[in-house]
Order: C-alpha cells, then structure tokens, then sequence
C-alpha cells in the first residue's frame, strides 16, 4: 500500500516540475496511532524552480493544496522539505 501512496503523492507532484523528490514511508515509526490506520505518514524533499522566490510557509501551502485530495484519503501526516534551485 505505501508504494501506490508514495506513487500516487509523486503522480500529483509532478505538476510542480520537480528536479528532485525523495518520499520516505515513515509509517513504521507511527504504528499504533489511531491516524496511521486513514493514511500514511510520509516525509518529502523536494527541489522545485517552482520554489524560487517564495518562502517556506508558501511552499508548504503549495504543496498542501497540490495535495489536498491525498490528504483526505492517503496522506495522514506530512514532513515537507522543500527547496528551491538557487539554494542548493
């Protein structure tokens, strides 16, 4: 299951043209909470140019509405790390 999560959060972020994305499937660490049982706990680096110039809280909101159905079914819990190209 966590690999057509993780499938599905790099189908729907691809809208963002990502040079970089790493998913990591951090459910293992969340076993027994009652919010793993509705979806994943997942944790995100991406580098986008779509980043540039914006500023972290602004990017989260971007990946957030990017992935607001997800969040309602398959995401649970999200830890972004979002970059832009110019600060690599």
């Amino acid at each position: 299951m966590s690999e057509e999560r993780i499938r599905m959060i790099k189908e729907e972020l691809a809208v963002l043209d990502p040079l970089k994305i790493e998913i990591e499937d951090e459910g293992h660490l969340h076993v027994g909470h009652a919010g793993a049982k509705s979806g994943g706990h997942f944790k995100l680096y991406i580098v986008s140019q779509s980043f540039n110039s914006m500023s972290q809280i602004n990017r989260h909101k971007l990946i957030y509405k990017t992935l607001s159905e997800l969040l309602k079914t398959d995401i649970h819990a999200l830890s972004i790390n979002a970059i832009s190209p110019e600060e690599l």
